[in-house]
Order: structure tokens, then C-alpha cells, then sequence
């Protein structure tokens, strides 16, 4: 894959990254293989969370041969910066590196969950610290509030965003919007996750008996590959930087060997008019809202 800035973080990263997911609980030499694979086909980032299950301590083993080379990133949920050392040292631990590439304030979705994060003896503090330390080299934030991410933004400049850049959302709410304006106007990287997601699942029972139990939203099907290309385009379209794939094996390789075409070929009208004809067919299913006053989405 062809690599792209990653915003003004100075990274060049492949356009599709490595959902750490995928690795979650999975035999050994599953992760080590994907990553292997991975690697392979150009990509060059890694993005995980304590948050996944064990997919810190699946990945690190197979990420350890190739650290050196390839950019890692991380996140913390925790607001308060003793729960978040404490965090974050064991991934370092579970991850086998000695430093972060980015490190993330995870799930920034309400006004407590800003206030927290950069009130006195909150996370801020304690990133902020390691940053001049060494162990992180740039900050970042995911958030799915649109809201929340502009908040984080207006406090601190942060080097990337993690975000759902995403065609239905987009189409039926303006998601994202005001985002892509403040990352034309800030330089932020902006990865995008569900980009190929068509809606939330059903229940339980239908997630658990598709092929993506992992995913937190049910990606577009397979067999709808010009659908799952569209979705991609629109992504990079929109202002996305790189692409997070849902975490599976399957949509991780799919959209790795696809990358490059998806950048090389425009956004079209026929790409939105497949789009328009699908969202007209899933937009009654639920997915997220537009921020309202507590700003969760």
C-alpha cells in the first residue's frame, strides 16, 4: 500500500491500519499470522486498547518481531491520571514496547468525560508528562460525540482523531461534517472507523451468527463488494486520513488489499448513487444520533 500523512503527526502510515481487534480472541498463531500478513501488504500502523478484551496481550507476541518498524497506538478510557498510569504501563508490559507512538483519550463521548480527562490529576496531566518523557510521541483522541471531539479539540491541539467517518451517518445526520471542517483548518489526522458499517445489530443473536462477532456494528456484506468500495471512497472522501477496519480478519484483509484502489480512483456519482440506494433501504435501522445535550452518540 502507498502510504499517506497521517495529518501534521509527520507519520506516513498505510491507508488501511490494523484494528487491533482482530487479534482478540484468537489462537496465537491466528494473530500471528494476520499480522504477519499485515505487514506484508504495507501496513505499517497498529492501533489497540486494554478495552478489547485480550487483544493487547494476543498482539503483542506478534507484533514484537516487527516493532521497530511499524508505528503502535494506543488508548486509555480512564479520566483520572493514577487509574490511567496504571493502565497504560501495562500495556506498554503487555505490548513489549517501551513507548507509544500515539496514545489516545478513548471514548470521548460527554461534557464529564472532557471535564474529567482535563481537570487537575486527570489523564491530560498525566499524557502530557510522558509525552515530554519519551514514552508517547504524539496525542490523540476517539470519540464517536462529534461534539466531545470538538471540545477535546478547543483544550488541547491534538495531533489525530479517531472518529466514525461514516456514509450513512453522514447522509442521514451530517456526522462528521463539522469535523472534516476543523481537520482542513487544524492539519489533525483523522482515522475512520465504520466507514464500511451499514448499521448497528439487530440484537445479541444476530451479531453472534454472523461471520463478524467481533464488530461492533454489522459491516456491509461481503458479497456487496462495489457497495464496500463506495463506502471507502466516501470515507477518503469526506476528509478521512486512513481507514479502521471492524475487527475481524475478514473486513481487516478486505479493505487492506483495496486501499490503494480506493485512493486511486475518485469519489463518483455512481459511488453516491449506490450509496443513496442502499441508505434509503437500511435507514430506518438503528444507529447512532446526532448529539443531543449530553452529547453521547
Amino acid at each position: 500500500m502507498k502510504k499517506v500523512a497521517l495529518g501534521k503527526t509527520g507519520f506516513l502510515v498505510s491507508p488501511v491500519i490494523y484494528a487491533g481487534i482482530v487479534s482478540m480472541d484468537v489462537p496465537q498463531a491466528d494473530s500471528d499470522r494476520y499480522v504477519a500478513a499485515s505487514v506484508d501488504a504495507g501496513v505499517n500502523y497498529f492501533d489497540v486498547a486494554p478495552s478489547y478484551g485480550n487483544a493487547e496481550v494476543t498482539l503483542g507476541p506478534s507484533l514484537e518481531p516487527y516493532r521497530k518498524d511499524v508505528l503502535l497506538a494506543c488508548k486509555t478510557t480512564c479520566r483520572g491520571k493514577k487509574e490511567a498510569e496504571k493502565e497504560l504501563r501495562a500495556s506498554l508490559n503487555n505490548l513489549r514496547t517501551d513507548w507509544f507512538d500515539l496514545y489516545q483519550l478513548h471514548a470521548m463521548r460527554t461534557p464529564q468525560d472532557v471535564r474529567e480527562a482535563f481537570a487537575p490529576d486527570g489523564t491530560m496531566e498525566l499524557l502530557l508528562r510522558l509525552k515530554r518523557d519519551g514514552v508517547i510521541r504524539k496525542l490523540g483522541i476517539s470519540a464517536h460525540s462529534e461534539r466531545a471531539a470538538l471540545e477535546c479539540l478547543q483544550l488541547y491541539p491534538f495531533d489525530s482523531v479517531m472518529f466514525p467517518v461514516n456514509w450513512m451517518l453522514n447522509f442521514g445526520q451530517g456526522i462528521g461534517d463539522e469535523l472534516t471542517k476543523a481537520k482542513a483548518a487544524e492539519g489533525f489526522g483523522l482515522l475512520a472507523i465504520k466507514s464500511i458499517v451499514e448499521r448497528a445489530w439487530k440484537d445479541e443473536a444476530e451479531r453472534e451468527a454472523s461471520p463478524w462477532p467481533k464488530s461492533w456494528c454489522k459491516p456491509i456484506d461481503a458479497q456487496d463488494k462495489r457497495l464496500r468500495l463506495a463506502a471507502m471512497r466516501f470515507a477518503y472522501h469526506l476528509g478521512a486520513d486512513v481507514l479502521i477496519p471492524p475487527g475481524n480478519w475478514e473486513c481487516q484483509s478486505f479493505m487492506a488489499e483495496h486501499a490503494d484502489e480506493c485512493r486511486g480512483t475518485p469519489y463518483s456519482e455512481e459511488d453516491g448513487r449506490l450509496l443513496a440506494a442502499h441508505y434509503e433501504k437500511v435507514r430506518e435501522q438503528p444507529f447512532f444520533r446526532k448529539d443531543e445535550g449530553g452529547w453521547a452518540a
